[in-house]
């Protein structure tokens, strides 16, 4: 059996971490088969990308069995770990984090790397690092700062406390809480809409985003002239102007 499994509905692409007899914990194995999802998801037919999680879990964090089996922890994480956060950053279009039920430790980071979350109300956060004498990896500390501010970042981390669904959605974790039924329809939804979007425009929002966290204002604002520049020169930009005269929704190509 595969430990990620990929489907596609349309231009959405739905990476599914795929070992729920174990909270979708991370293995070498399931981290080399999600990095050739994320590199399925660049086809540029693929507009969308959700990642989630079979069964009862969106992930549980590392396999603890199989942690520091080389003795060398820096070099695994950057072997795996590391490439695959970096593949979801450098990914040209939206990619929401669907969790559907425990979300843990290095599986918190992973879905903190994505663009949006969306949290059924079965699910629920757990720092778990300090809990076994670590720190947050695969970026956690780098997003978690970013999401919620240093301050709550740095409680809730050395805290190790549960957080539930709702409490996410009220610290900004997550953008919705959608009822555990009701969630594979509302995050369908949710995927085609950004698929429908003019995917340039939104993949140059994300970069932006993610300079402009260590970005002077001065170096911010050169780089939103260009970016904007390149966007009035789409087809996308042309049909959006003309759907507003025609008082029409717009057809967005993506180019």
């Amino acid at each position: 059996m595969p430990e990620v499994e990929v489907s596609r509905e349309g231009a959405v692409q739905t990476i599914t971490l795929n070992r729920p007899d174990k909270l979708n914990a991370f293995t070498q194995t399931l981290h080399a088969e999600l990095h050739t999802a994320l590199e399925q998801a660049r086809d540029p037919a693929v507009r969308a990308v959700v990642i989630t999680g079979a069964g009862r879990g969106f992930s549980a964090g590392q396999d603890l069995t199989a942690f520091g089996e080389s003795g060398d922890v820096a070099g695994m994480l950057r072997a795996t770990y590391h490439v695959n956060v970096l593949a979801i950053r450098s990914l040209e279009k939206p990619v929401i984090a669907a969790v559907n039920g425990v979300c843990a430790g290095a599986g918190l980071s992973l879905a903190c790397a994505c663009d949006l979350r969306i949290a059924s109300d079965a699910a629920f956060f757990v720092p778990g690092f300090v809990g076994i004498g670590l720190i947050p990896d695969s970026g956690g500390t780098f997003f978690l700062q970013r999401l919620l501010g240093t301050p709550r970042a740095f409680e809730w981390m050395t805290s190790n406390r549960r957080l539930t669904a709702p409490e996410a959605h009220e610290w900004g974790l997550v953008s919705e809480v959608v009822e555990a039924d009701a969630f594979p329809v509302r995050l369908a939804e949710r995927a085609a809409e950004l698929a429908l979007g003019p995917t340039s425009a939104i993949a140059a929002t994300k970069r932006l985003f993610d300079q402009g966290a260590t970005a002077t204002l001065e170096e911010q604002l050169e780089r939103e002239a260009e970016a904007q520049a390149r966007a009035a020169r789409t087809a996308d930009f042309r049909e959006g102007v003309a759907a507003f005269g025609e008082k029409r929704p717009p057809s967005f190509s993506g180019s």
